[in-house]
């Protein structure tokens, strides 16, 4: 019988290279932390998350590299584009004091804008199954809507920072609400729904964080779910999505292939999965598989371990960037690791929600995973932002953390000891 290409000999084989890719990130995780001061835990899983994601894309994109463009290699090599470029950024993003970020907040949104509008020209965007959201830069396709993400934040971020209490009022909420629409408007009309589903998720947490009323949330919440609800059922495609939600296979040839077939790869894995590299759906019965449906690869090739592995790391990464925010130094930092954090979970979760059949199909990539140089390199800078408020965080000590609002009226921190006052001691002297 003939081998396929990029097979492994077995899967043992196949975990040994993962393991091999794993311990080199962790010796490389533990030298770039001690020279930097930052947080070894979160280094050790944005590394790990990369590299698997590198062997991932490989193995996902082999069959389908070869059939298009005869190199299998195609898509690893570009994908190898956006790891180097994020790791420019996220050396960058490391070194430089985020403070410095407020004064580049609004040039930066300003930017954003005028891209997401460049964009939306005939015969300078790039149209793609319907969605007009990329623009070619020589070899590089560039999609502004993946930028958009950590821009949103870091400007909302000083948004709610600056307004401080103000944040407590409706006139505040209602504001926040018309940026936030007028950005989420030009995103829509390139036919994201996935960024526009993030942005959206992450600027209600922000505001969650800056200190908004519960009744304010809640308009905010309702408000969010009928623009939802109608942006979903007044197009075709989407509407056809949440009708097969619920039963995927019921149109097992038609609208819900894509999902029917995700489950079968999950389901043909088993515990330890059929070995590195050996999937069956690759050859383009899964579309999709290397990008929004990599996670459904990841279960077949290596089982419920490794879907419980990554689910895991995204676990983790999510508790050491809650404890970044808690421990920040000051209010603008720990709004913008809150909001990077939620960015962060908030795709991964969406993604093996879509993947597994828990919610409907949304288009959003499985981050440091998924195929896609632009939201792989943006993924970086914002994970280079928040070690960077990490590393800050636990140099100053609790005595000057800041930390965000949890629903109390004193705006004390969340973190023990931490608080607005320069020491514990002039805490007391000002009761």
């Amino acid at each position: 019988m003939a081998t396929r290409v990029g097979a492994v000999d077995s899967p043992g084989g196949g975990w040994r290279a993962a393991a091999n890719i794993a311990s080199r990130a962790l010796a490389a995780a533990d030298r770039a932390s001690a020279a930097a001061g930052v947080d070894g835990w979160l280094l050790v899983l944005v590394l790990g998350l990369v590299a698997f994601g590198l062997v991932m894309v490989y193995s996902a994109s082999e069959a389908l590299g070869y059939l298009w463009t005869g190199n299998p290699n195609y898509f690893f090599e570009h994908q190898l584009i956006g790891v180097v470029l994020g790791a420019v950024g996220f050396a960058v993003a490391v070194r430089l004091d985020y403070h410095r970020l407020r004064a580049l907040a609004k040039p930066a949104m300003a930017l954003m804008v005028a891209m997401l509008v460049v964009v939306l020209i005939p015969h300078i965007g790039s149209e793609h199954f319907g969605a007009q959201r990329w623009v070619q830069l020589g070899p590089l396709s560039v999609q502004p809507s993946a930028v958009a993400v950590v821009v949103s934040i870091i400007f909302f971020a000083r948004w709610l920072d600056q307004r401080g209490g103000a944040v407590r009022s409706m006139s505040g909420v209602r504001d926040y609400i018309i940026v936030m629409g007028v950005l989420l408007a030009l995103i829509l009309a390139e036919r994201d729904l996935g960024s526009s589903i993030v942005i959206a998720a992450s600027g209600f947490v922000l505001l969650a964080l800056g200190g908004a009323l519960k009744r304010h949330l809640l308009v905010l919440i309702a408000v969010l779910g009928v623009g939802g609800y109608g942006l979903v059922t007044l197009v075709a495609y989407r509407a056809a999505r949440l009708a097969h939600f619920l039963n995927p296979c019921a149109d097992a040839l038609g609208s819900g292939f894509q999902n029917c077939q995700a489950l079968l790869a999950l389901g043909s894995g088993g515990l330890t999965g059929v070995g590195l590299g050996n999937s069956v759906l690759k050859y383009e019965w899964l579309p999709e598989a290397h990008t929004d449906f990599i996670f459904a690869i990841i279960g077949e090739e290596l089982g419920l371990i490794g879907t419980v592995a990554v689910v895991t790391a995204f676990l983790l990464l999510a508790w050491r960037g809650i404890r970044a925010s808690m421990r920040a130094p000051d209010r603008f930092g720990a709004l913008l690791a809150g909001g990077i954090t939620a960015w962060i979970c908030i795709e991964a979760f969406v993604n093996v929600g879509a993947v597994t059949g828990v919610i409907p199909t949304t288009g959003i990539p499985l981050p440091f995973i998924s195929y896609g140089g632009t939201s792989l390199a943006t993924s970086l800078v914002g994970m280079g932002i928040l070690c960077n408020i990490s590393a800050q965080g636990r140099r100053h000590g609790a005595v000057h953390r800041a930390g965000v609002d949890r629903w109390g009226r004193d705006w004390r921190a969340p973190d023990p000891g931490a608080g607005p006052g320069p020491s514990p001691a002039g805490r007391r002297s000002r009761r």
